[in-house]
């Protein structure tokens, strides 16, 4: 039998360290053009495998970004929060999912679910980028409704951002003359959010609906409202909840609304990972970023 020993090249070197080949069945030597075959073939084995590794150091600071990016979710007195973030199964599929949660004075939180398009680290990057916007114009136009802020991020994607389209839903969460929990919501392009009172009814928040970000549509944007019932839980969430390639997006949302209504009694944590595990469908091949809020009885303001 002969044999021919390749040189490592870069890539197959940490691996393979050299490239052994061999025929029995034939007993001449290898010949020149033999060789250069093989060799081509091993350079082709090693930028393979470098093209390989280079993604998945990109995806780790892909992932890494999003993970450092999202919140410690504040404490507020009478609510429990709490979030999930998983990365997609799919290691092409990290993106830009976000969730936020901030104060805005006056007693009011901002609460905010978002997906920027894109599966890479440039839709990590532009998840920071329209997070930072997206908290400036809240924080700036606290005392105007949240549509209205939505328009003024949708204006500035354009024009000082890398972001190209985006969802979201931006709600404020704060208390009426009569110290009940109320909620204001705009919606731009993002599945509704649900809420599910603590006697297990569970529907959808389908006002305030509009156009999603980066469209070039200045138009106004509405705004909905509700009161929010003591015990009521609110669960914004991103689409790799609902949607899979075996199913349509309406089977996903019912999906995730009667699991949310058979989990309403569960304490706000274990309702939440509950959730994600009979919920996120099992074919799903995107990253899943949710926020659970669940309201109590608000102390009275000293």
């Amino acid at each position: 039998m002969h044999s021919a020993a390749i040189a490592p090249i870069r890539g197959l070197r940490e691996v393979l360290g050299a490239l052994t080949l061999g025929r029995s069945e034939r007993a001449d030597a290898f010949t020149p053009d033999d060789l250069t075959l093989l060799e081509d073939i091993t350079r082709r084995a090693g930028l393979a495998l470098d093209n390989a590794r280079l993604y998945q150091r990109q995806r780790k600071v892909a992932e890494t970004m999003q993970r450092y990016l999202l919140p410690q979710l504040p404490r507020v007195p009478g609510l429990e929060m709490t979030s999930r973030y998983l990365p997609a199964p799919d290691a092409s599929h990290v993106g830009g999912d976000w969730y936020d949660a901030f104060p805005l004075g006056e007693g009011d939180t901002a609460l905010v679910v978002g997906d920027v398009s894109g599966h890479d680290l440039d839709a990590a990057a532009g998840m920071a980028q329209l997070r930072n916007v997206l908290r400036s114009y809240a924080w700036s136009s606290r005392d105007e409704p949240p549509g209205r802020v939505v328009e003024r991020v949708d204006r500035a994607v354009l024009r000082i951002t890398d972001v190209s389209m985006a969802t979201l839903v931006l709600a404020v969460l704060g208390t009426d003359e009569e110290g009940r929990w109320t909620l204001r919501w705009t919606n731009a392009g993002h599945p509704p959010p649900l809420l599910v009172t603590r006697e297990g009814v569970a529907d959808y928040l389908t006002e305030g609906g509009g156009m999603l970000l980066g469209t070039g549509t200045d138009r106004p944007r509405a705004d909905g409202s509700t009161v929010l019932p003591p015990g009521a839980t609110l669960v914004l969430y991103t689409d790799g909840l609902i949607e899979a390639p075996s199913h349509t997006i309406d089977e996903g949302l019912e999906r995730l609304r009667r699991h949310a209504a058979a989990l309403a009694h569960r304490p706000v944590g274990e309702f939440t990972d509950e959730l994600l595990r009979r919920a996120r469908p099992a074919d799903n091949d995107d990253d899943v970023a949710l926020l659970a809020v669940r309201v109590g009885t608000r102390p009275a303001r000293g």
